[in-house]
């Protein structure tokens, strides 16, 4: 009873905090341009809030983590338009959304691909939110009792789990954790004397994180889409074909249920999200089918389980990130990133000590996902024609604004060439086959987690054993070495790379 009560009090903290007319506003811009950005193929949710991290530093902490969280789950809705109507995924989650749902499409069932889309989201997302107010207070307490030695072993999990699950070569995805961790060096080390800046003003500091993944992932995309322009004609949907059948509803019913736990399970896991939630939710429908011949052809459960899933992971990913401060997925390292440009330390007490930040967060979720079932549906002809302006014209606006955002931040003409020099790498990272993310994710973690492994180090007066002999530490190496291990076998290994193919 104390449990519920403890419930109610918080969830009623968080939303006289999300009902405020300015963070309403903050939700709905954060929802509608996370919509948009969704539909428009080629930007994706993290390089817009890479963008958009400099207007941040203006407005309230939560006012900006509520609209930098609507983006991302926004986009998640977004995506999925595009992905049915022309076969063109909007954001790396839809990917597995465009298989049957533009099938469907071409069979006059887009109306009811794109409701199970909006209603399986829409679901996944309550369901994702009710599980961060039931389990993240629990998390966070549990964290309370984390010693140095155990958060830096936490860490080394999420680099472990975020090199398993990357895209593409192991070894790759190890070379971009090392790379990002080597930029986090950049600057004063724990006495405050310079280091590895080659006697360079300008990095007397380190690397600007703003400029790094304005660059990185903002123009890098840029650069990419460019080479890839592609002419796109939708599928038109009428209002009257979005009402499903009894049928139709009964067979998206255990889909959605099913994308939705598979989702919030793999969204807490260090280098999960939204993407993965997808693929395997993909999997797991099409072996459960009586009729898995279907599946590529246009069936209803290869759009209701991915989708449910994607949404799903995509809100259950701030579990681990704001109760532990450990990022799982790119767009946590951004948020992650957001928090401390606020002078927010992340962790489990932000829980306890911010909680009017934390709640209004949470429960800003539940509006900004009843705002998306309103927008989608109804706007489908105006998401549409958002396709029809030429990237040749949209990328001149998007690099004026990378760059008067990224000067704003510090007034520094030199961010501004870091920030070019970083989309150049990006580029030749993504020509390389190399996925950045993993490498924002040993930025973003790498100082924190040399902070605590001096801290750790400190306290044992340098007995390097500490890491063993702690039973939370302990189990969280044992848990990582076991991953590494199991994933270099060469049966999952070859497995691996024939499902990041598919």
């Amino acid at each position: 009873m104390e449990f519920f009560s403890e419930i109610g009090a918080n969830l009623s903290l968080g939303f006289s905090q999300a009902l405020t007319p300015e963070n309403l506003l903050y939700c709905f811009i954060g929802v509608f341009l996370g919509t948009a950005i969704g539909v428009l193929p080629g930007l994706g949710p993290i390089a817009t809030i890479a963008m958009l991290l400099p207007i941040t530093f203006k407005l309230e902490p939560i006012s900006a983590l509520i609209m930098l969280a609507g983006i991302y789950y926004g986009a998640q809705y977004g995506g999925s338009t595009t992905a049915i109507l022309i076969n063109l995924p909007g954001e790396s989650g839809s990917v597995v959304t465009a298989i049957d749902g533009h099938q469907l499409a071409k069979k006059g069932k887009a109306g009811l691909a794109l409701f199970t889309s909006a209603v399986g989201s829409f679901f996944a997302g309550t369901v994702a939110t009710f599980l961060i107010v039931a389990f993240a207070p629990i998390l966070a307490q549990a964290a309370l009792s984390f010693a140095p030695a155990d958060y830096f072993s936490l860490m080394l999990m999420g680099f472990v789990a975020a090199v398993v699950l990357a895209q593409g070569s192991l070894l790759k995805a190890l070379a971009m954790i090392v790379l990002g961790l080597l930029i986090a060096m950049v600057g004063p080390n724990e006495s405050g004397a310079p280091r590895f800046n080659f006697d360079s003003p300008e990095f007397s500091d380190g690397f600007d994180f703003v400029a790094l993944s304005m660059g990185v992932f903002g123009l890098g995309e840029i650069i990419r889409n460019l080479e890839d322009e592609k002419t796109r004609q939708a599928i038109r949907s009428k209002w009257r074909d979005l009402i499903p059948t009894k049928a139709e509803l009964k067979e998206m019913a255990a889909p959605i249920l099913r994308g939705t736990a598979l989702g919030s399970m793999l969204g807490i896991l260090p280098g999960g999200g939204a993407m993965l939630g997808s693929f395997a939710a993909y999997s797991l429908e099409k072996r459960m089918s009586k009729n898995p011949q279907e599946f590529g052809k246009g069936a209803l459960a290869g759009v209701a389980g991915p989708e449910s899933a994607n949404n799903a992971g995509a809100q259950t990913s701030f579990i681990p990130m704001l109760t532990l401060g450990i990022p799982s997925n790119p767009v946590m390292a951004l948020m992650l990133g957001a928090l401390i440009i606020h002078s927010i330390i992340p962790g489990p007490k932000v829980v306890t000590e911010r909680p009017d930040l934390f709640w209004g967060v949470v429960t800003s979720m539940w509006i900004g996902n009843f705002m998306l079932l309103v927008l989608n549906l109804p706007l489908i002809g105006i998401w549409v024609k958002f396709l029809t302006i030429p990237y040749r014209l949209l990328f001149p606006a998007i690099v004026a604004m990378c760059c008067i955002g990224v000067y704003s931040v510090n007034n520094n003409p030199f961010d501004v060439f870091t920030m070019a020099a970083c989309g150049v790498a990006g580029y030749i990272l993504y020509k390389l086959d190399c996925e950045p993310a993993p490498l924002l994710l040993g930025f973003v973690i790498g100082r924190l987690m040399e902070d605590y492994f001096i801290r750790a180090m400190r306290l044992s007066f340098g007995d390097s054993s500490v890491f063993f002999t702690r039973p939370i530490s302990l189990t969280l190496l044992i848990v990582s070495a076991v991953a590494l291990i199991l994933v270099l076998l060469p049966a999952i290994r070859k497995k691996r790379e024939e499902a990041f193919a598919e």
